[in-house]
């Protein structure tokens, strides 16, 4: 069945990405996660919804962040390759972003059900992009601002 896509219920999902990462997708409108590989991406339906954490401002190296930085629904459906000049060419996944503001992980650890042990928090973001309970991913986004915003999706300055 090469080519179609089986419809399931929509699915939360969060990809760690850099801050300069996730305000490039901001700005053109899509996500790319595993190095832009295609096979995570596939994962993605159009209608899922996707929040993007930021560990530091710029990957590999770069300043602690620590955010949630971007939201959106995913739009699309399947992914798409680019030509990155100079290198390699990546994949994205088109992504409808939503008005929001940063918000510091920190501060929602506690209520967090995909965090199992607060002292080890940081280990679920390694996967990369991974599913979150839909309660999860509504308590993000309100403390992002969802529903509040009225202004245009800009890029993140931390």
């Amino acid at each position: 069945m090469t080519g179609h896509t089986v419809s399931r219920e929509r699915l939360d999902w969060i990809t760690t990405i850099s801050l300069a990462h996730a305000n490039r997708g901001i700005v053109g409108g899509y996500v790319q996660a595993g190095h832009g590989g295609k096979s995570r991406l596939e994962r993605l339906q159009a209608g899922d919804r996707i929040v993007c954490y930021s560990p530091r401002s710029d990957h590999p190296e770069g300043r602690p962040v620590q955010q949630f930085t971007a939201w959106g629904v995913v739009v699309g459906r399947e992914p798409y390759q680019v030509d990155l000049a100079p290198g390699p060419q990546a994949w994205r996944r088109q992504v409808g972003f939503e008005p929001s503001l940063p918000v510091d992980v920190h501060g929602l650890l506690d209520r967090l059900g995909f965090v199992p042990d607060p002292r080890h928090w940081g280990m679920p973001f390694r996967r990369g992009l991974f599913t979150i309970p839909a309660a999860d991913f509504d308590l993000i986004v309100a403390a992002m601002g969802a529903g509040r915003l009225g202004n245009p999706v800009l890029p993140v300055c931390a």
